[in-house]
């Protein structure tokens, strides 16, 4: 219900309202939170769908796959907006915040939605054939999520190291958290659904990666909490 009344309120706004923003100004990588919530409830529901009874498993089954492909239908609407955003206008290094971070982090969550789907797939004769169709895209949705890795990390030392952008801390941040925490774990469903055994390192490390980040967050999260309190004292 929250998801239906965020998604169509929200974008129905959007919409009819007069004022509207450009498209350099008024699009990033947190747009794709649409997307994330939309696979969220795949997850949720292919998760669920074993707990069911036969009739409504098969039910459940396909809420968990119409909004798995819904859910890349609209990374890809948004994602050519912001795509298009990247490359076709002036980028300066402020506009880079972390929520881009979601560019991943939307694919990341997509695959643990198909793995799930595959591994369903004995208990809905619909999916078993879909089966390859649904293989194919969540290893799509996981190559498009490592695409992202190494282009984010260049864009972020272009930002700090380049531009000499201030690293300091930013409640944004967390919005680059959870996208490292979700591909270690989409990475993992995607191996034990698909047998993909060369790929067991990557969860481990993006593990240890979004740990790292989490604490990076937290601390900076203190240490700006305190300066706050220190200045407000004073």
């Amino acid at each position: 219900m929250l998801w239906i009344g965020l998604t169509y309120t929200i974008f129905a706004g959007m919409t009819i309202k007069k004022r509207k923003a450009r498209l350099d100004r008024g699009v990033s990588g947190a747009w794709l939170l649409a997307v994330v919530a939309t696979q969220s409830i795949a997850v949720l529901g292919a998760l669920l769908a074993p707990h069911f009874d036969p009739p409504h498993r098969v039910e459940m089954n396909f809420l968990a796959l119409s909004m798995w492909l819904w859910g890349g239908m609209l990374y890809i609407w948004m994602m050519s907006l912001i795509f298009y955003r990247y490359t076709f206008f002036p980028f300066p290094p402020g506009d880079l915040s972390p929520p881009y971070w979601i560019n991943m982090g939307a694919m990341a969550i997509s695959t643990p939605a198909g793995s799930l789907l595959i591994v369903n797939a004995p208990d809905a004769p619909f999916l078993l054939s879909l089966l390859p169709f649904i293989k194919g895209f969540t290893v799509s949705y996981w190559a498009t999520g490592t695409w992202w890795v190494p282009m984010l990390l260049v864009l972020a030392q272009w930002r700090h190291a380049y531009r000499r952008f201030p690293l300091k801390y930013d409640p944004l941040y967390w919005g680059a958290v959870f996208p490292i925490g979700m591909y270690a774990a989409s990475t993992s469903e995607m191996i034990d659904a698909m047998g993909f055994s060369f790929l067991r390192f990557l969860p481990l490390a993006f593990l240890y990666a979004a740990l790292l980040a989490w604490l990076a967050a937290f601390v900076g999260f203190v240490l700006d909490l305190l300066c706050r309190l220190r200045t407000a004292a004073g």
